[in-house]
């Protein structure tokens, strides 16, 4: 696989990583000392769109560990 192609598959998981955080910090209080998700609030997130969100990350993830196997791990 070209460096190009590797590179997009990295920039699309940061794309997802970055648009899941920003769902959990538009939803989520975060303690100000600390900066940790406060959840003492029992704060209730929509579950179908935590999902969606984490599926997309999880998906990407796993398309960049196909590649990690097959370029680094198998041609070693």
């Amino acid at each position: 696989m070209e460096k190009e192609a590797i590179m997009k598959e990295l920039k699309a998981y940061e794309e997802r990583r970055n648009e899941f955080y920003k769902f959990l910090d538009e939803h989520i209080p975060q303690n100000a000392d600390t900066g940790i998700y406060d959840f003492s609030g029992k704060v209730m997130l929509d579950a179908q769109k935590v999902y969606e969100l984490f599926h997309k990350l999880d998906y990407q993830a796993r398309k960049i560990r196909g590649i990690v196997f097959n370029e680094i791990i198998e041609k070693k």
